[in-house]
């Protein structure tokens, strides 16, 4: 069984089954510091819980004496500093990340496109929301799908960016719209770039 770290943001928290099933058979969790408010109060203790501490209720920090690293830093989100942790404790692990979008829209987009950027230390890193999986891609690629899936993708880095299995054919988009919108054929699709990249699948 492949050791597995979820980090839960403080976005929407989730509620689809498959971001759900993910918490529940995680090897731990890894909370952003507000995002342990909900957890706790629906009955659960992540292992750590990390930021500034600015937006964690009294009531759990106190509950989690002694889970909570404070981390006072502004140059990076709470999100970033939550993975930057768990790769120090757990360099081999596979990391999702949930609760990722929702409310603000501008911590969504960032900490959707952080992804290309977690991939350098992490071999499986994931976003999944209610709605869909994130994944972050550098070279060749091949993604299990089905007949009607719908997906898109971000162009970030490449200057070659072509598909297999998909209905609209792909190139290095200039614009993050373009790529948007497309749609599996089969089974599976692959994708061949020279750079990174940023496949959305909806559920």
């Amino acid at each position: 069984m492949q050791d597995t770290t979820v980090i839960l943001a403080n976005g929407d928290f989730p509620t689809h089954p498959t971001p759900l099933s993910y918490l529940q058979t995680a090897q731990r969790v890894v909370c952003c510091d507000g995002a342990a408010n909900d957890y706790v109060r629906m009955g659960n203790l992540p292992d750590i819980v990390i930021g500034d501490g600015d937006s964690l209720d009294k009531e759990t920090r106190e509950k989690l004496a002694g889970r909570v690293i404070n981390v006072s830093e502004q140059e990076e989100n709470d999100l970033t500093k939550a993975f930057r942790y768990v790769m120090s404790q757990w360099p081999e692990t596979n990391v999702v990340i949930l609760g990722a979008t929702g409310k603000r829209e501008d911590h969504m987009l960032g900490n959707i496109f952080h992804l290309t950027d977690f991939c350098e230390d992490c071999r499986d890193i994931r976003m999944v929301t209610d709605f869909g999986i994130f994944i972050p891609c550098e070279g060749d690629s091949v993604f299990p799908s089905h007949l009607g899936q719908q997906v898109s993708i971000f162009n970030i880095s490449c200057r070659t960016l072509s598909s297999n299995g998909l209905k609209w054919p792909i190139s290095p988009f200039r614009k993050l719209w373009e790529g948007t919108l497309n749609e599996s054929l089969f089974q599976e699709f692959s994708i061949q770039a020279d750079g990174k990249y940023i496949v959305y699948q909806a559920f």
